[in-house]
């Protein structure tokens, strides 16, 4: 089958995320491209690559979210911002391609390397040149020891990696773009999957159907 025809197929795929899924897997194969995946987390679809197998693109029985109505910080974290907050400068869009190449470098717990390939560093690139992703970085003074980077689709923003050189910076990062998104009027954020940070802020899981319908489909 040539690449159009596989990118035609994923294009009809995409667009009815209610289909047959299999562990959370809704479609295997094709390229990345900066359209498709406008097209795809349009649709509350997300690309997740392991090694070994085709791309695979996943759109989840259960979705992880924050309400922002739900929100807990960690009486750690609060005394910690409290303590500390002034010791470190946020920034937005500073360095978008660092911030994804340090998600990538992080040593995960229970994990052998990285789903953040060269594929998702270049696409995922090109869609912050377009407007379409952003990053949030954490600066003590001038060295970036924290941040976190996402997609920002027509309805919601959708978090997808972070990062820590310093304790609590992953955190800050989390708590700084939640403030950025309740600034714009929007009341929750996709975390895709909850992790132990997300959860401890009050992450929860939702259907598929309530998270289409969240975004409108």
């Amino acid at each position: 089958m040539s690449a159009p025809e596989v990118e035609r197929q994923l294009k009809v795929i995409f667009s009815h995320p209610r289909g047959e899924t299999m562990e959370d897997i809704i479609a295997a194969g094709g390229y990345m491209t900066p359209e498709l995946l406008i097209l795809s987390y349009e649709n509350g679809i997300f690309p997740w690559p392991h090694e070994g197998y085709p791309l695979l693109w996943f759109a989840p029985e259960e979705r992880g979210v924050i309400d922002f109505d739900e929100l807990h910080l960690p009486k750690s974290f609060q005394k910690w911002l409290r303590k500390h907050r002034q010791e470190f400068t946020v920034t937005m869009n500073k360095n978008f391609t660092q911030v994804v190449k340090l998600c990538r470098a992080a040593i995960r717990k229970g994990q052998a390397g990285s789903w953040i390939n060269d594929e998702i560093e270049k696409n995922y690139s090109l869609l912050h040149q377009a407007g379409h992703a952003y990053s949030l970085e954490v600066w003590r003074q001038d060295v970036l020891v924290g941040g976190i980077y996402g997609v920002q689709s027509k309805k919601y923003f959708s978090c997808e990696s972070m990062f820590h050189l310093e304790s609590n910076a992953s955190k800050l990062a989390l708590y700084e773009l939640i403030n950025f998104i309740k600034s714009s009027g929007k009341t929750w954020l996709d975390i895709q999957m909850v992790t132990d940070v997300s959860g401890s802020f009050g992450g929860k899981y939702i259907t598929k159907d309530q998270f289409l319908k969240r975004i409108g489909l």
